[in-house]
């Protein structure tokens, strides 16, 4: 069972995504599926610049208003895809082809998606 915490963090993440126009955000509650995590929050951009300003918006924001640090803070926008992990919920930020090519959301198709409309503007 995941905590309301997991889900307002997830939210937030959702949202500092949207501000900076990720594509296609999908939020997954994979708890019931795994331990690694309770959310994947998953997303695409247009360039490396994008995903650059999606990665920083969500890492400055949650550090600055909430006090929430990246566990891990390494990320290489030429792969195509940042990898964000703040435990319970992990953000993946792709390229769109990187993100099509590894189709995470099939790999996890059994997963509760989430209505993300009540999140974003």
């Amino acid at each position: 069972m995941t905590s309301n915490m997991n889900i307002e963090l997830a939210s937030k993440i959702v949202k500092y995504a949207d501000d900076k126009k990720a594509s296609d955000i999908k939020l997954l509650n994979i708890s019931e599926l795994t331990t690694i995590a309770d959310y994947f929050v998953i997303c695409h951009a247009n360039s490396n610049t994008q995903m650059n300003a999606i990665f920083g918006e969500i890492e400055e924001k949650l550090r600055k208003e909430d006090g929430i640090n990246l566990l891990n803070p390494e990320a290489r926008s030429s792969t195509g895809w940042l990898l964000m992990d703040y435990g319970d919920v992990i953000v993946h930020i792709f390229n769109a082809e990187t993100r099509e090519f590894y189709g995470i959301e099939n790999l996890w198709a059994d997963a509760e998606n989430i209505d993300i409309s009540e999140f974003i503007k």
